[in-house]
């Protein structure tokens, strides 16, 4: 079985969306600025990518992330052409769905999700990239085995924070990857138990 990875990119001050979010600005005003560096062409962040998506086998989204990405994502979802399954924690599936897409609607719950996943996935990794609530709830049930930061150069001052109030105090990590790029700072740690 691979791993667990919670992944997402955040402002310089903990900012996974700008503030003002809305449906044309479903990161905030600005906060698509979060996303420039996967886009770009430098080596560094390539490098984070190949990374990242090497070993993936399947994604957990929440709805929230499904219902203001779908528009980009179309049927083969975050991954393109790749179609790997993506496994969307809701508490109901939505009326319109692309036909012949890659998403799964998992209304039993985080771990009925990760379950199914992994299931997915075989022995590749899961990655949860569904928003800060989601990978915190996976996080306090201790589900996850990693977590990845793409530290952007931005302060926002507002917004959603990756985490912005743990239940649990503290959780300790061990430093696995570091790759600086000037788009980004790309950390990867591994959670101690």
């Amino acid at each position: 079985m691979g791993k667990t990875i919670f992944d997402m990119s955040m402002s310089l001050d903990g900012f996974v969306t700008a503030a003002d979010i809305s449906a044309d600005e479903p990161l905030g005003a600005g906060g698509e600025v979060l996303h420039e560096w996967a886009m770009g062409g430098d080596p560094a962040d390539a490098e984070a990518v190949a990374a990242g998506a090497g070993n993936l086998g399947a994604l957990i989204a929440g709805r929230r992330t499904y219902d203001s990405s779908i528009r980009w994502w179309g049927a083969d979802g975050p991954t393109g052409p790749r179609r790997l399954p993506l496994f969307v924690v809701t508490h109901s599936a939505p009326d319109d769905v692309p036909a012949d897409g890659v998403y799964t609607f998992v209304t039993d719950g985080p771990e009925a999700a990760l379950e199914q996943a992994r299931a997915a996935a075989g022995d590749a990794d899961v990655a949860v990239m569904g928003g800060p609530d989601l990978g915190q709830q996976y996080l306090a049930k201790g589900l996850l085995d990693e977590i990845g930061v793409h530290v952007v150069p931005v302060l926002f001052g507002a917004g959603t924070r990756l985490f912005g109030g743990l239940v649990d105090g503290h959780v300790r990590l061990e430093a696995v990857e570091v790759i600086p790029a000037p788009s980004a700072t790309h950390l990867r740690y591994r959670i101690v138990r």
